[in-house]
């Protein structure tokens, strides 16, 4: 949720870095591990949700593992100063 302040809107490397991570493995579940997910953005809030309304397969579960390693490199790169990493499953 928010941006990353890292450097001016527009060329803030951490957001965008977590941005392309985040777009590139949702794509990549709908495309190939044929998915289903809602997403829900708000781009000006700095905000992507999605969920699962089914029970996610193997390829999904590695997509999201593979996220969640991308964004915890980032963390510990830049400091919780600019990114936090929160997971919450509901």
């Amino acid at each position: 949720m928010g941006h990353a302040g890292f450097g001016q809107s527009g060329s803030d490397i951490v957001c965008a870095a977590i941005s392309i991570l985040v777009i590139n493995t949702l794509n990549s579940i709908e495309e190939l591990a044929r998915e289903k997910i809602i997403t829900e953005s708000d781009e000006k809030e700095g905000c992507i949700e999605c969920h699962f309304p089914d029970k996610i397969n193997e390829k999904t579960k590695l997509f999201m593992d593979s996220l969640v390693m991308g964004l915890k490199g980032i963390e510990q790169n830049y400091g919780k100063k600019y990114f936090e990493l929160i997971i919450k499953e509901v």
